[in-house]
């Protein structure tokens, strides 16, 4: 009987056995395990084993992969929550980060990397982006063309390598996750040294012109609703060896053609400008809002493109991100937003997640003014810190950045209703004085008119700005 019992026993065990080798292998994200080795040459198992789909969890809530003021399908004022953010995430700092700085070398080696840029190691980390995303529960991502794809020996390699990989994104894409925008990389490489559209070598200016093409037209391919223009290299380090009008004029030739190239492919994606005003040049071409409307303007691309406005750009050119966004809305050119921050002890774009919930609540205050932000959303073109080397951080970080923006939405709606009660928005005029308004901004004899009603109005009243009101009621929100 007992023979019997270990005979059996062992039959079954070498069942198991046969089993186990034959089923789908799953392994964890670690390159260094050999687990990726299979016929088909391609990962298998999770890049992020262990970390859950996150979900809203609420206020309350103490785990750290969890949402505690996003709520994706919560109404407030009048939409999704969702639907007023569109968040999205850059495939560059989340993928390609590596925590080298300017004093340091790499200090992050994700798992899945195999010290390669080959284009078999690009497509295991667009696998790895759409599981993060999925994991994330977000919709949208962005990506530069060489961060996706290697560039290769020539341009139609380049452009090869590019295809391949963008074929896998589509295929994992579905029907419901999209780029929020592409954009070509046009200052990484040593050709674009003096600039890509504003290079002084025509055949770099021309090398340029192809690789934004097919930027165009791979972020077509894959249904992004918005292409992407920074100009990081489009400026000076000197004026001594700069045609300033000479490099202005064929950037906006540059642009042009990018518009016509657009719709001719039948593209009906957004374009978008990126202003920054330095860095890695002395100046940029783009340098805030104001300037870049006002190149918009004198090129006749005003009713071409809008602007997509990072909050780390907005404090390097002097300004808030809430002025940037201001002036972008009331000119009708409020088309994206790079959600992110800087250390205003460093004078450099540190590209931080946005922790700040007054920040955030401000920004989500031109948002709202503007009715949403649809076809464009907020990027998270922010980085973990160098310090940072756990791959949970790219979750917790994009958790962190997400919560920060849903507060400062929940706020925004106290905010209006503050406003309202307190009446605290400045008036130029009360409504009876309409009429006499008009007259005195648009009459040929305007200062008639002011001097005729100065006598008249008498004694002035000026109303309280309720500037205290409103900043007390913000620090008790927060």
């Amino acid at each position: 009987m007992i023979a019997k019992n270990i005979l059996l026993l062992f039959l079954c065990s070498n069942v198991f056995l046969a089993a186990i080798a034959t089923a789908p292998q799953t392994c964890p994200a670690d390159a260094s395990n050999g687990c990726s080795d299979n016929s088909s040459g391609e990962w298998e198992g999770e890049f992020f084993p262990g970390i859950p789909k996150i979900k809203y969890e609420g206020p309350s809530s103490k785990n750290p992969l969890s949402y505690k003021w996003y709520n994706a399908e919560e109404e407030i004022l009048g939409k999704k929550m969702k639907d007023w953010m569109r968040f999205s995430v850059a495939f560059w700092h989340t993928f390609r980060g590596t925590g080298l700085d300017p004093f340091g070398v790499q200090t992050k080696f994700w798992p899945w990397e195999d010290g390669t840029n080959s284009v078999a190691m690009a497509k295991r980390r667009m696998r790895a982006n759409f599981e993060f995303l999925n994991k994330l529960g977000v919709d949208y991502w962005c990506f530069h063309d060489r961060d996706i794809a290697p560039d290769g020996k020539t341009l139609e390699e380049s452009n090869a390598n590019l295809d391949e990989v963008v074929a896998l994104a589509k295929e994992l894409q579905g029907k419901k996750i999209r780029p929020l925008w592409g954009t070509a990389q046009l200052f990484v490489h040593p050709r674009y040294m003096h600039g890509a559209a504003t290079s002084s070598e025509v055949a770099v200016y021309a090398y340029a012109a192809a690789q934004v093409k097919k930027a165009i037209e791979v972020t077509h391919y894959l249904g992004g609703e918005n292409y992407v223009f920074w100009g990081g290299r489009e400026g000076y380090q000197t004026l001594l060896n700069t045609d300033m009008g000479r490099e202005i004029d064929h950037l906006a030739r540059f642009l042009q053609a990018a518009v016509a190239y657009k719709k001719k492919i039948g593209f009906n994606g957004t374009l978008l400008i990126e202003p920054k005003p330095q860095e890695p040049t002395k100046h940029q071409y783009d340098w805030d809002v104001a300037t870049s409307i006002a190149f918009l303007q004198k090129y006749g691309l005003i009713d071409e493109f809008k602007l997509n406005v990072e909050c780390n750009h907005a404090t390097l050119s002097g300004h808030s991100c809430h002025h940037e966004l201001e002036t972008a809305r009331i000119n009708g050119l409020l088309g994206n937003i790079d959600a992110n921050t800087g250390d205003p002890q460093i004078g450099w774009d540190t590209d931080q997640f946005l922790t700040d919930i007054g920040e955030a609540t401000l920004v989500m205050l031109s948002v709202v003014r503007n009715g949403g932000i649809a076809p464009g959303g907020f990027n998270f073109d922010a980085k973990l810190r160098r310090e940072s080397t756990d791959v949970e951080d790219l979750f917790i970080a994009h958790i962190s950045g997400m919560d920060t923006m849903a507060r400062g939405l929940r706020n925004v709606a106290k905010l209006i209703e503050a406003i309202s009660v307190y009446r605290c928005v400045k008036k130029i005029v009360d409504t009876k004085d309409d009429e006499l308004m008009g007259k005195l901004s648009s009459s040929k004899q305007a200062y008639y008119y002011q001097n005729k009603n100065s006598i008249r109005i008498g004694n002035l009243s000026i109303s309280n700005g309720c500037l205290f009101i409103l900043e007390i009621l913000m620090l008790f929100w927060f």
